[in-house]
């Protein structure tokens, strides 16, 4: 799977997965929770897509936030591995 170009970065990230940050070669949005609860059944539910789609975000858990930070890092940057993960992250997390 190839990376994306910048373009197509800024693209997704206006129209596809807003709210979320590009930096270097990682996308990375911040979820806000009601408790350590929701966060923690937030998680386990991307775990299992994340699992199926064979693409394992980098995720910090702060009480009632959660950091997740994606990046195929077999390519070495974003793809649209990367991309899709997000679409079904802000998905769940309402």
């Amino acid at each position: 799977m190839a990376k994306l170009e910048e373009s197509e970065i800024l693209s997704a990230l206006k129209e596809k997965i807003k709210g979320w940050e590009h930096t270097g070669d990682e996308i990375k949005k911040v979820y806000n929770f009601k408790d350590f609860n929701a966060s923690i059944k937030f998680v386990n539910n991307l775990a299992g897509i994340a699992e199926s789609m064979s693409h394992h975000p980098d995720i910090k858990i702060q009480y009632n936030k959660v950091t997740l930070n994606l990046s195929t890092h077999d390519e070495g940057g974003i793809t649209s591995k990367d991309i899709k993960l997000a679409q079904k992250a802000d998905e769940i997390s309402s």
